[in-house]
């Protein structure tokens, strides 16, 4: 029988929850919603599963609403999210004027900024897990950016446990590719909002992704092979 793309995305998810234990029974669960397609297909299928009996958590969703974000971002949002039943809560953090003197303005600042008061909002009230969009070309493109920038075999972990607090860092679409967010996001009408601040400066990871898909050619089982590498290192044959 024929898997619907919502079915294909639904399978992937459950098997990155189950292999990597990331939600736990009585969990509750921090969901970063950006305002893209991935953060929104994570929300939703989270949802869906708690609706369906098959996760035992709470679900609620931080926007980090920057200077950038338009205006009305964050109700169109809340009346998205609450459609699967997931409250969204807006924090506010102005980027800009956390910048030092002579410092500029660029992605990566933004998004550690929001990264930093995501993880201080979910210490602050009880969540016991974190939940980002990250899927599986973000992973590959991590990796090969952080091997050929630093020389270094590393990418985004499915699971980051913190030492100091009860709270971990969860990527539930893990083995799901952009391309089945981005036909499943199509298939629903799905909003998503995309980042026009004019600081954009994505062109590195864009130079790897054009790079990752050449050396697979597309091919999901390619990419796969790749990610399932890190989990089956030969020390025998590496200098």
């Amino acid at each position: 029988m024929h898997k619907t793309i919502s079915q294909i995305v639904d399978g992937l998810v459950v098997k990155a929850l189950k292999t990597w234990d990331m939600i736990r029974p009585g969990d509750r669960v921090l969901i970063g919603a950006s305002g893209g397609k991935d953060s929104a297909i994570l929300a939703r299928d989270l949802a869906l599963k708690k609706a369906q009996g098959r996760l035992d958590a709470d679900l609620t969703a931080l926007f980090i609403r920057n200077d950038f974000s338009p205006d009305s971002m964050s109700e169109s949002l809340a009346e998205e999210y609450s459609l699967w039943g997931v409250p969204l809560e807006t924090l506010d953090v102005h980027v800009l004027g956390r910048l030092k003197p002579g410092r500029k303005m660029n992605c990566y600042w933004c998004s550690t900024q929001r990264r930093t008061e995501l993880i201080r909002y979910a210490i602050e009230h009880g969540y016991t897990a974190v939940a980002l969009g990250h899927h599986l070309d973000d992973v590959l493109e991590t990796l090969f950016m952080n091997m050929l920038r630093k020389a270094e075999l590393s990418t985004m972990p499915p699971v980051v446990n913190y030492r100091k607090y009860p709270l971990r860092v969860i990527r539930p679409l893990y083995l799901v590719e952009e391309r089945q967010v981005i036909e499943l996001a199509g298939s629903l009408g799905l909003l998503a909002s995309t980042c026009t601040c004019g600081y954009n400066d994505h062109s590195e990871r864009d130079r790897v992704r054009d790079r990752v898909e050449a050396l697979t050619q597309g091919s999901s089982e390619a990419k796969r092979n790749l990610l399932e590498s890190l989990r089956h290192v030969n020390s025998e044959y590496l200098p």
